[in-house]
């Protein structure tokens, strides 16, 4: 049986399309996380970015790979149900943690998430992959917007610096051109969301978000989640997040003491 928080509906839309809303997933850790947000807001890590050009109003910050230095973040990923539920949407006896993601627009940023798969950006292969998306802030026009079924696509898509907009690797020809799904009519979901609620979604999903026009904020807590086939890949070029010096080889599992088993049925 899955998760109370799910049902096999759930499981079956998520292998159909690459994505499902999980409400109340952190429903109980709203608070932890949003003190390890602002802990992390003002205490920035090596990778934590603003992006926004000169001249853009608002801030957009992002940053990741922090759950070792936050105490909120950690307890969370694992006191909450988060990675039993990933068990039952990728069908997996284990659960590997790849790694956490904080996005923060506050009010007035217009610019938009840009569209972009997650996976050309990993150095992860794998049919058992997932990421939770979690706002912090009640949500209506500021949620994560995944066009259905983009994770079964054939090619991968062209990955992108967002604030850049150059190419992410050197050889572009692997990747198909970044897609405008509003343009061309592709099926995209979205939700109004409630604090603790989560999409969950595929690292192929195809996924952006609009910019945050309101006059509140929208925090965002995302967890990214391996199953039992995940395994290392190498990406021609450096990846984000880089983890330098992993030592791993292609085809193996990622390493437990780097990126911990944190669910096992």
């Amino acid at each position: 049986m899955p998760h109370p928080l799910i049902t096999q509906d759930h499981i079956d839309s998520y292998r159909r399309d690459g994505v499902v809303l999980i409400k109340g997933l952190f429903r109980d850790h709203v608070e932890a996380l949003r003190k390890g947000v602002e802990t992390n807001m003002a205490e920035p890590g090596e990778y934590a970015a603003e992006n926004l050009k000169a001249g853009e109003g608002g801030r957009f910050f992002d940053d990741y790979c922090n759950w070792q230095r936050i105490p909120e973040f950690e307890a969370v990923i694992r006191t909450s149900p988060a990675a039993e539920v990933a068990a039952d949407l990728m069908q997996s006896d284990t659960v590997q943690l790849f790694h956490d993601h904080v996005l923060v627009k506050e009010p007035g940023t217009s610019k938009p998430t840009p569209w972009h798969q997650d996976s050309p950006y990993y150095f992860v292969e794998g049919r058992q992959t997932v990421s939770f998306w979690s706002p912090l802030d009640p949500v209506r026009e500021a949620s994560l917007r995944c066009v259905a079924g983009s994770h079964l696509w054939e090619k991968p898509v062209l990955p992108t610096r967002w604030l850049s907009e150059q190419n992410f690797y050197p050889d572009a020809d692997t990747y198909m051109p970044v897609p405008d799904p509003d343009a061309e009519g592709m099926k995209i979901v979205e939700w109004e969301m409630e604090p603790g609620d989560a999409v969950a979604f595929d690292y192929k999903t195809l996924h952006g978000a609009r910019g945050n026009e309101s006059k509140s904020r929208r925090r965002a807590f995302s967890l990214r989640l391996m199953g039992d086939d995940a395994h290392y890949v190498e990406r021609p070029g450096r990846t984000s997040p880089p983890f330098p010096g992993h030592g791993m080889q292609p085809g193996e599992k990622l390493r437990e003491d780097w990126f911990p088993v944190i669910f096992q049925r």
